[in-house]
C-alpha cells in the first residue's frame, strides 16, 4: 500500500487557494446582496411611487448597490462572504453610508426617516440571510458528525 506524501510547505505569507465551493459561495453572496438591495428598492418604490417600475427601482437601488460593491472591494469580503462579521456588517453599513452620500450628491432625497428605514430594512435583509446561512451550516455540520 503506497504511503501518503505530506503536503509541500507553502511560502511564508501565502494562503491556500480556495476550492470551487468557496468561489461559488462568493458569487452567491454577492448576487444575494444585490438581489436584496433591489428588493429593498422595489418595496420602497411600490410604497411611494408607482410609475416606471424597472427604471425607478434601478434609480433607487444604484447608490446602495455601489455602496455594497465598494465594501466588497475595499474590505475584500470574498475571503468570508457569508460571515455576519465583518462581511455582513460591512456590506450593510457600506451600502447605507455610500448609498446615502451618493443620493445626496446626485440630488436624490436623503431625509432622516429614509435613512432609518434603509438602515433597518437593509440590516434585516443583508444580515438576516447570513444568519440563516450560518444556522444552516451549523445544522449540516451537526448532521455530518452524527
Amino acid at each position: 500500500m503506497p504511503s501518503a506524501t505530506p503536503p509541500l510547505p507553502r511560502p511564508a505569507g501565502t494562503r491556500p487557494t480556495p476550492g470551487p465551493g468557496a468561489s461559488r459561495s462568493v458569487v452567491l453572496a454577492a448576487c444575494a446582496d444585490a438581489a436584496l438591495i433591489l428588493i429593498f428598492a422595489a418595496i420602497g418604490r411600490d410604497a411611494h411611487q408607482r410609475g416606471d417600475v424597472i427604471s425607478g427601482v434601478l434609480s433607487t437601488a444604484w447608490p446602495f448597490l455601489v455602496g455594497a460593491a465598494v465594501s466588497w472591494l475595499v474590505l475584500r469580503l470574498w475571503r468570508s462572504p457569508l460571515a455576519l462579521w465583518p462581511a455582513g456588517v460591512a456590506v450593510w453599513l457600506g451600502a447605507v453610508t455610500v448609498g446615502m452620500l451618493l443620493r445626496a450628491v446626485t440630488g436624490q432625497t436623503v431625509v432622516l426617516p429614509f435613512v432609518i428605514v434603509a438602515l433597518l430594512s437593509l440590516g434585516i435583509l443583508l444580515l438576516g440571510y447570513r444568519l440563516v446561512a450560518a444556522g444552516a451550516r451549523r445544522l449540516n455540520t451537526r448532521r455530518s458528525k452524527a
